[in-house]
C-alpha cells in the first residue's frame, strides 16, 4: 500500500505543478477575442483583464461593473462583497482601478435581457487607480481675468449711467 501511494505522489505533485503554471501565466482575453468569438466562449470560463469605468451598479447582492480593456468595455455581474475593493472607477477626474476578473462568459445572457457580459467568480486589483491631476491652461488663465477686467468695465459704466 505504501509503496503505490509512494509512486502515486510524483504524479499528483507533477500534475498539480503544471496546473498552477497554466493558471498562473495564462494570458487575458482581450474583448475583441471575445465579442467575436462569443460563440466559442460561451459558457466557459474566461480570464479577462482590464479599467474599472463609469458607476459600479449595485443591484441588491450583486452589481454591475464595465471593465474596458483599452479597446471596448465589457460589463461585468459581480457580488458586492467583491466590489469592496474597488475604490477608482475611471472618468474624466480619476484613472479606474486596474483589475483581473475570472469568470462565466455570456455570449447572450438571459437573466441580463440577452447582453453580452462576464459573471464574475474572482476579482483582484492589479493596480489601484487614482485622481487625474487637474492643471489649469494658462491661455485659459488669462482669458478669465481679460473678461473679469470687461465685467467690472461694464458694471462701472452702468453704474455711472445710473447716476
Amino acid at each position: 500500500m505504501f509503496k503505490k501511494t509512494f509512486c502515486l505522489l510524483p504524479f499528483v505533485l507533477f500534475i498539480t505543478y503544471n496546473l498552477q503554471l497554466t493558471t498562473c501565466f495564462s494570458q487575458p482575453l482581450s474583448s475583441t477575442e471575445l465579442i467575436n468569438k462569443a460563440k466559442l466562449y460561451d459558457g466557459r470560463v474566461v480570464y479577462y483583464e482590464g479599467e474599472v469605468i463609469g458607476d459600479v451598479m449595485k443591484r441588491g447582492a450583486n452589481g454591475w461593473v464595465n471593465i474596458n480593456d483599452g479597446q471596448n468595455a465589457i460589463g461585468v455581474w459581480i457580488s458586492t462583497s467583491l466590489l469592496k475593493d474597488i475604490n477608482y472607477t475611471g472618468s474624466y477626474k480619476a484613472f479606474g482601478d486596474r483589475v483581473e476578473v475570472t469568470g462565466v462568459f455570456q455570449r447572450a445572457c438571459l437573466e441580463h435581457g440577452g447582453d453580452l457580459d462576464i459573471h464574475a467568480q474572482t476579482i483582484r486589483k492589479i493596480n489601484s487607480g487614482r485622481l487625474r491631476p487637474q492643471r489649469l491652461n494658462p491661455d485659459k488663465k488669462g482669458e478669465v481675468f481679460i473678461l473679469l477686467g470687461v465685467l467690472i468695465s461694464v458694471w462701472i459704466l452702468n453704474l455711472l449711467k445710473r447716476k
